[in-house]
């Protein structure tokens, strides 16, 4: 069977260059959204032509131009959306209905992948397109290699805060690992119209484990301070929203375990029972990097 045709929107973002590279070693016929909108940002720029150069087919097209976003899709099989939807950085996630409006209008899409927020989702599933939701859960870049800790993206030296007992367990995913199971999901019926959890078992680890992991690489033990959940909860008053936000996903992962405290249901499949050929990144390993 002949590859999908993918169009990756969001490429110059953090998980959209790992997704344009996988999607390229994965021989997928690539095209990369190029926004009119990009003006002077040349580090976008030579993102983009670096994709073109190792094989990828450039798409121009803008978000206020609704036709140019429908030909865009018209010329493949699968759209990719990893428009950021984070608030301390760039907030695009209501962009994503003008590309659901044109996946709709075009037609010729049988799949896409789009970030999971309610909004968006809804507006996928009333225009009846086929669709996979990836639950990535905690990126290794923003929540591993600072062991958890707000504000940093470095490991602590001598102390770290440990959110309530610290034994909640969360997971924790390498980026390109990330990329590689969307990736796989592409063109495999079983992830159809469901939510593809990304839950490798040996990648759901508490904070304290993950503290342990980065003590036995570096040959230090550090200071643990416990931070309670009402005094956690503090923070939010006088935060601006891009904090509250912050304070909001640590709450929900670290206090309340939220990304592992339900069981997968009939809609959903998990990606490394799916494909156990991926030797997915262990965050022991993750963390050598920063030794």
């Amino acid at each position: 069977m002949a590859k999908s045709k993918v169009l990756v929107v969001g490429a110059t973002g953090f998980i959209g260059k790992r997704l344009v590279k996988a999607t390229l070693a994965a021989g997928h016929r690539t095209f990369v959204l190029c926004r009119r909108e990009i003006g002077l940002d040349i580090d976008k720029l030579q993102i983009l032509l670096q994709f073109k150069k190792q094989g990828a087919t450039l798409i121009y097209a803008s978000f206020s131009d609704h036709r140019s976003l429908v030909d865009a899709v018209k010329q493949v099989d699968v759209v990719i959306s990893a428009m950021s939807g984070v608030h301390f950085r760039s907030h695009n996630l209501l962009l994503q209905l003008q590309l659901v409006k044109a996946v709709q209008e075009a037609g010729n899409v049988k799949d896409d992948s789009f970030d999971e927020k309610m909004v968006v989702r809804k507006a996928i599933e009333e225009a009846n397109i086929p669709h996979t939701y990836v639950v990535a859960n905690c990126f290794a870049g923003y929540f591993a290699g600072n062991l958890s800790q707000m504000g940093s993206l470095l490991p602590p030296e001598n102390r770290v805060y440990i959110y309530g007992s610290g034994d909640t367990k969360a997971i924790f995913m390498d980026e390109d690992d990330v990329a590689t199971y969307t990736i796989m999901a592409i063109d495999d019926p079983r992830t159809l119209n469901k939510t593809l959890h990304l839950r490798p078992k040996e990648n759901i680890l508490s904070q304290n484990e993950l503290v342990g992991e980065w003590e036995k690489l570096s040959g230090k033990t550090l200071e643990k301070i416990s931070i309670p959940e009402d005094v956690f909860l503090t923070r939010l008053k006088d935060a601006v929203l891009a904090e509250q936000v912050g304070i909001c996903h640590f709450y929900h992962i670290f206090y309340e375990g939220c990304l592992t405290n339900f069981e997968i249901r009939e809609d959903g499949e998990e990606a490394s029972a799916l494909y156990p050929q991926v030797k997915y990144k262990r965050m022991y390993e993750y963390l050598k990097q920063y030794v």
